[in-house]
């Protein structure tokens, strides 16, 4: 690691909060979309609340295979902008991506419609389920292209710095998704409702509303128009290739890491309802909490990214220390409210004393957890600012898939502390991520150089 001050790495984190602190909100609001669905789905009852949960993670297990992919924009223009290639340059790139953003979100829809029937009817569920899921789906899907369109915008303005922007769309996003979900799921003014399905019906209007937030920022706020995103019409260009090379390292992590968790879900599942109950409240206060090094993480990689661009080692060097220590940071504070006060946490989620119980069990393995995965994720954000995205695709796949499931599995059946098991296969994968991304990122910036085009060498 090169030598830097405590005063630089301070100012440096500091300086990286600032631009995360609006992602955080948005990805807060964004989570509190599907928040909102949940519970309002839950209030037509049980077979509502079940299609919904199946539909909605069906969704999202193809949902994040393009944010994976649009996630790639970020480091790309930030890389331009810190070289000086900033509006003839990035502008053409940003307006052409809309055009692939077009043709994947088509795809998208039509790949859903496809797969929604033999999907929902090999799952096992009810009838009447089966057939609300799907048609839940079905519906969700229109949303493909507003959806691909915000990905590449978003990723656009973040790469820019511009992070005020998605914090705008995410409110105004949470905002109509609240105001439209009533009146599609039980009627007004006439028109019928559509019952659970108007729920994804409220997700395809807030995304649309989204949308119309970004493409008007992008004519009015100062930074975007500057881009001159609507001087002409998209056309394909061989440079769009770069996003799939980026892209689909990141969109495998991205799986891997649900999948980890979803299958620890199912494990779950084998000790009973009570287990289910309180691994999901330990879990859901986990990944809100997440939110914040997610969006250190973001932020890391527009720092990371416009120093590279720039040709600055060692600010593009602190840059990715700096965030790492911020998330570490963050880690140690989200780590302690958890030990400290686990009985009011899961206060807020449950009042059945068994599954209280368990879930404060659960909570000190997820303080733990948390410290690692804050880090992973960080360490993970300042590799893609140099365009890293294979090596620690690799890492992840390895930490996941080969280290924490096995031990998940191996702990919770094979061992007294049953269920608990299943936190330790996510402590163990995640901390060797985490271990895995760091010895990367010391690696990667340990030595560099440039060649003439202003992409980064190993040396």
């Amino acid at each position: 690691m090169k030598s830097f001050t405590v005063r630089s790495l301070v100012r440096e984190a500091r300086d990286n909060l600032f631009l995360a602190a609006p992602l955080i909100a948005a990805q807060l609001s964004f989570v509190g979309m599907h928040t909102v669905d949940t519970i309002m789905a839950g209030q037509l009852g049980e077979t509502a609340l079940a299609a919904v949960a199946v539909g909605a993670n069906v969704w999202f297990l193809s949902f994040i295979v393009f944010m994976g992919l649009f996630m790639s924009v970020s480091p790309i223009v930030a890389q331009r902008v810190g070289a000086g290639r900033f509006a003839a340059e990035t502008g053409d790139f940003l307006r052409n991506t809309l055009l692939l953003a077009v043709g994947l979100g088509l795809s998208w829809t039509a790949i859903v419609h496809l797969i929604a029937h033999p999907v929902m009817s090999r799952l096992g569920l009810s009838a009447e389920t089966a057939r609300i899921a799907e048609a839940y789906l079905r519906t969700i899907s229109y949303g493909a292209i507003p959806f691909c369109l915000c990905f590449a915008l978003r990723n656009g303005c973040e790469g820019l710095g511009v992070t005020r922007v998605p914090l705008i769309a995410g409110l105004v996003g949470l905002g109509t998704n609240i105001a439209v979900n009533f009146p599609l799921m039980y009627g007004a003014f006439g028109w019928p409702g559509f019952g659970a399905v108007g729920t994804a019906w409220g997700t395809v209007v807030a995304i649309s509303a989204m949308l119309s937030v970004y493409l008007v920022c992008y004519r009015l706020e100062p930074t975007l128009a500057g881009l001159r995103l609507y001087a002409h019409a998209p056309r394909w260009r061989p440079e769009l290739w770069e996003i799939f090379r980026l892209g689909a390292p990141i969109a495998a992590t991205v799986i891997a890491e649900a999948w980890l968790f979803n299958l620890g879900g199912l494990l779950m599942a084998r000790f009973g309802d009570t287990v289910v109950a309180a691994h999901q409240v330990a879990l859901n206060f986990a990944s809100l909490a997440f939110m914040v090094p997610l969006s250190i993480g973001l932020a890391t990689t527009i720092r990371v990214g416009q120093k590279v661009g720039a040709r600055d080692t060692g600010a593009a060097t602190l840059s990715g220390y700096a965030g790492i220590w911020l998330g570490a940071a963050f880690a140690l504070l989200s780590a302690g409210i958890m030990v400290l006060l686990p009985g009011a946490i899961v206060g807020l989620y449950t009042k059945v004393p068994e599954v209280s119980e368990l879930a404060v069990r659960f909570l000190g393995f997820a303080a733990l957890f948390q410290i690692f995965d804050c880090v992973q994720a960080t360490a993970n954000g300042a590799l893609r600012g140099f365009k890293d995205t294979r090596v620690p695709m690799a890492v992840t796949l390895v930490a996941y898939w080969f280290v924490g499931l096995p031990v998940a599995a191996l702990v919770s059946f094979h061992t007294p502390i049953g269920p608990a098991g299943v936190w330790c296969g996510f402590i163990a994968g995640l901390s060797v991520a985490a271990v895995g991304l760091v010895l990367r990122f010391r690696r990667r910036t340990r030595r560099l150089a440039f060649d003439r085009s202003g992409s980064v060498l190993m040396t």
